[in-house]
């Protein structure tokens, strides 16, 4: 069974004044909730059941779907405060049932190959990065990989073509565990950046459609690259 998390508890604040009354991933596209799209996706490559991690405006999220969306199971982790990427996947991992879980942003549209990665992941077993190619890795940071391992995150403002975190992950249930359950932490920083030398991290280079919601210049040529799906 594959099972997902999306992190949808974001305060959507460069949305804002677009989408003032929504939480960002309710942000309509071309008519319809994005996170609506993200979990018909998530229903045609076969999850069979999605933890959401909530927050901001959790209250909207839960009566549009309700306990299921199209045959996949709905489960809520509302969390009160804010508690970083980190702290959101960290109580997301915990709800789940299987021994992994893919990590999807409830913002962004990803259509990745889950079927490969899943059998990739069901050989190795490590957390995996999804990665992508940009042209201008400056206000990201970014990965290096070696052999398929990240072996290094680089800070931000190196300029030049190069892979950056994708913000989309598998990992195993309790990889998180030597975190508190409750306390803030970036997945990125504390997480990936720090045990770099000492875990392996696979990285899988993505090369599709990647379109972040949360930016404005993106939210708008979703209007028309996500329409119909």
């Amino acid at each position: 069974m594959m099972e997902a998390i999306v992190l949808a508890g974001g305060l959507g604040t460069r949305l804002r004044q677009t989408v003032p009354d929504l939480p960002k991933p309710m942000a309509p596209i071309a008519g319809r909730p994005f996170l609506e799209i993200l979990l018909s996706m998530l229903a045609g490559k076969r999850f069979a059941r999605v933890v959401i991690s909530l927050g901001y405006m959790s209250e909207k999220i839960i009566s549009h779907f309700g306990a299921s969306y199209r045959g996949m199971e709905l489960v809520y982790e509302i969390d009160p405060l804010p508690l970083g990427t980190g702290g959101a996947i960290r109580a997301a991992l915990a709800r789940c049932t299987a021994d992994h879980a893919f990590v999807f942003n409830g913002d962004t549209y990803i259509d990745l190959d889950t079927e490969a990665l899943e059998r990739y992941w069901q050989i190795k077993k490590n957390p995996l990065i999804v990665v992508r190619k940009v042209k201008e890795t400056a206000r990201f940071g970014c990965v290096e990989l070696r052999d398929g391992r990240v072996t290094a995150f680089l800070e931000k403002g190196r300029d030049g073509c190069g892979l950056i975190n994708a913000g989309c992950y598998v990992l195993p249930t309790d990889a998180l565990d030597e975190f508190p359950m409750g306390k803030p932490f970036s997945i990125e920083s504390d997480y990936f950046v720090r045990n770099a030398q000492s875990i392996r991290f696979d990285g899988f280079v993505y090369s599709g459609r990647f379109i972040d919601i949360g930016v404005p210049d993106d939210y708008a040529l979703a209007q028309s690259e996500l329409a119909g799906l």
